[in-house]
């Protein structure tokens, strides 16, 4: 199925093209200065412990005795261009690459390196952001009966276990990944020298993968605990502070070693060359919405949407942070976006109207006031019960909007039981129950989450459901939101804020905020 992208002075063009003349060029992406350079940077965090990885790795090639059936291929694109549109709910996504396009074929990226099937390029598509989305996962489904890369039983399907003998069964096996773009994520809890300060007691598994010791725990603290979890974009990286939700992973070359063994389920590593071709290739991704259905061209009158803009943007470690800001001490600013500030002033009616509703979004979320309580990772770090904040307190990356540190926390999203969080849908997830026995925590009353997060890698009850913010950009492209998919729209998001914090939006400030996160 194909989808037109429409903008003023613009023919129709199939959902996914690249641009060739100039005029089109400066049309999406207007004028502007080379790119800035010397911004990607592969180790984020070396003092991070890959202890996680053997217990997965080993994992993964375990659970080959689980043969997927009548497997088929997917396409590949023959090349990636400097600067690729694409068609998406809202508008059209862009991605801009301030190098050389990519010859998918000379590419480790694109090259299948395991035993079933999987690329890089199968979980990370440019019309979705550079990640899958439910929808995207769904359409695929159908056009390949549920038997293309993206569909295997080891992380695709709810459990390896699962009967995919006739269509209806692989649309039951599959339901979490077409319906709410969630893999499998199967990790051994902690062993030794890693601490383990929790036990998982009991688990409510809808699934059976996690309490089957075939393919989960073999008791309360060894085994593979099974979490269902979005993708992240491979795009933007070079504004990464973590890597992967729980922050596991020491370095992107790292990752794409990790990656290959576990979901492409390799039986040996990629090479350093071909490491580096992975890496080189998604560090020089830049990654926006360049087109709103209402709002038009997003670098008009003055605006600085779309991924050129982006690739211009300064980063470094703790560029923003607001708990250890560098010197000048205050260099924390909770404005955290300025892309769409020159629509302030416009009047009218459509398009213009439209643009002012965006960007008002942006001034609610620069300037609406949130007393934080009750996140751990911060309010408990911080030894402060209420902290006086703002959305940019933890979305404190100038204009890309995730952590410009390493901030792994729980806003109460991998909450359940009677925690669980407001507004968000975690049906179809399992729930685990766990209780302290060593550290701080110790005879603390027990956890009830849905995903155990950063805990699973650190083994301390203080990381139990932490994650990382991901990076805002390109959003329209990539639903359902969260780590764990609870958010089926952006309103969804907005509401599970508005309620969890007391914000008391106006029906006028959430269709702005909306608006606003729709064009990024």
């Amino acid at each position: 199925m194909r989808k037109d992208v429409r903008a003023a002075n613009f023919a129709p063009s199939p959902l996914r093209f690249s641009i060739s003349g100039l005029a089109l060029i400066t049309f999406f992406l207007g004028s502007s200065a080379p790119p800035a350079s010397g911004q990607t940077v592969d180790v984020i965090d070396p003092a991070q412990n890959r202890n996680w990885a053997p217990g997965a790795i080993d994992h993964a090639l375990t659970m080959r005795m689980f043969q997927d059936v009548n497997q088929s291929s997917q396409a590949t694109p023959p090349i990636i261009p400097k600067f690729e549109v694409d068609g998406d709910p809202s508008g059209a996504v862009a991605t801009f690459t301030p190098g050389v396009a990519t010859i998918t074929a000379n590419n480790a990226f694109f090259r299948n390196m395991g035993t079933n099937g999987r690329t890089c390029f199968t979980c990370h598509q440019p019309q979705n952001g550079w990640t899958i989305s439910a929808a995207s996962a769904s359409a695929r489904f159908d056009a390949s009966a549920g038997l293309e890369p993206l569909f295997r039983l080891f992380d695709g399907a709810t459990c390896p276990t699962d009967d995919i003998s006739t269509l209806q069964a692989r649309q039951e096996a599959f339901k979490l990944v077409t319906g709410k773009g969630l893999i499998r994520i199967g990790i051994k809890l902690p062993l030794p020298p890693v601490p383990l300060q929790f036990t998982v007691t009991a688990v409510q598994d809808p699934y059976n993968c996690t309490t089957n010791p075939a393919t989960g725990l073999t008791s309360p603290t060894t085994g593979v605990v099974s979490m269902y979890r979005r993708p992240l974009p491979s795009t933007n990286l070079p504004f990464l502070s973590a890597i992967m939700w729980d922050g596991r992973e020491p370095s992107l070359s790292n990752q794409s070693i990790d990656a290959t063994l576990i979901h492409a389920q390799a039986t040996t590593a990629p090479t350093a060359s071909q490491q580096a071709e992975i890496v080189n290739f998604e560090t020089g991704l830049f990654t926006a919405q360049v087109f709103d259905n209402k709002a038009g061209v997003l670098h008009a009158d003055g605006a600085r949407g779309g991924p050129v803009a982006l690739s211009q943007q300064k980063f470094f470690i703790g560029i923003n942070d607001p708990i250890k800001p560098p010197t000048p001490p205050g260099f924390f600013d909770p404005n955290i976006f300025d892309i769409y500030k020159p629509w302030l002033g416009l009047a009218g009616v459509g398009e213009a109207a439209y643009r002012l509703s965006v960007a008002r979004g942006e001034e609610v979320f620069n300037t609406t006031k949130i007393k934080i309580t009750g996140v751990t990772g911060l309010n408990d770090v911080l030894g402060m019960p209420v902290i006086d904040g703002f959305c940019g307190t933890c979305h404190d990356s100038p204009n890309v909007g995730d952590h410009s540190v390493k901030a792994p926390l729980n806003i109460g999203i991998a909450n359940a039981g009677p925690g669980a969080p407001p507004a968000l849908d975690i049906s179809g997830l399992p729930v685990f129950r766990l209780d302290c026995v060593a550290g701080p925590l110790a005879g603390s009353p027990p956890f009830y989450v849905t995903d155990i997060g950063r805990a699973m890698i650190s083994g301390l009850c203080a990381d139990i459901g932490k994650v990382k913010g991901p990076i805002l950009r390109g959003l329209a492209a990539r639903a359902p939101y969260f780590h764990n998919g609870s958010a089926a729209t952006l309103m969804d998001a907005v509401n599970f804020y508005d309620q969890r914090f007391g914000l008391g939006f106006t029906d006028q400030q959430k269709q702005d905020l909306v608006n606003f996160l729709n064009t990024l």
